[in-house]
């Protein structure tokens, strides 16, 4: 049986930089602006939306926060499989941020988009500013 994990469970391995990103955050970044940082501070005040225990893989819902009143929110999918990391498989600025999103709906949204992708995990370059 598969280890079921919680959000609150993997916030240690993301503060002491035990994650990796993959493809596909690397490319929501670029196309929508949005930074690592942002990824990680979303999930450090993020909620899970869903939990996939037999893909040992969960989505959250966090937010990027710009001062004074604009909050964006940003979906994250987090897989747990291996217990000293934590993947980011994805992060994007969800259509609609509180949909619980189906199991096709969620392959669908992962799927590669049939170009030839190198799949290269990187590990964060140093660790991010302490967490306030």
């Amino acid at each position: 049986m598969r280890k079921f994990r919680r959000l609150e469970d993997l916030l240690p391995h993301l503060r002491e930089g035990r994650y990796r990103l993959g493809p596909h955050v690397a490319k929501h970044m670029l196309q929508e602006g949005f930074t690592e940082l942002d990824v990680l501070r979303a999930l450090e005040w993020g909620r899970e939306l869903a939990i996939y225990p037999e893909e040992q893989r969960m989505l959250v819902l966090g937010y990027m926060v710009f001062p004074p009143r604009l909050k964006l929110p940003l979906h994250v999918v987090l897989e747990y499989a291996t217990p000293r990391h934590v993947d980011i498989v994805t992060a994007f600025i969800p259509k609609e941020p509180y949909r619980v999103y189906s199991r096709a709906r969620l392959a669908a949204i992962l799927r590669f988009d049939g170009a030839l992708e190198e799949v290269r995990w990187t590990k964060p370059k140093e660790a991010y500013p302490a967490w306030d």
